[in-house]
């Protein structure tokens, strides 16, 4: 996967929010193959690590995904 690239802020704020109102909606990212993944995600928190940020959401089953901020495609809800 390639280097970090930090998001605005604003978005930043609309995935927080988006956390903390446990929201559910579609989330496209790509993954550290290239593959563009879909689904559909309840927005859980977002989790710092090595100067990264990624956001932890949950599928329908509860099944967790960690995914890196600057690889998400779509807008949190309300953004």
């Amino acid at each position: 996967m390639n280097d970090y690239t930090p998001i605005l802020c604003a978005l930043h704020d609309s995935y927080e929010l988006a956390c903390m109102r446990n929201l559910v909606d579609l989330v496209i990212w790509q993954n550290s193959d290239g593959h563009i993944l879909r689904q559909k995600l309840r927005y859980l928190t977002i989790d710092t690590c090595n100067g990264e940020e990624f956001l932890i959401a949950a599928d329908e089953h509860g099944t967790q995904r960690r995914i890196r901020l600057d690889m998400i495609q779509s807008r949190p809800p309300g953004s």
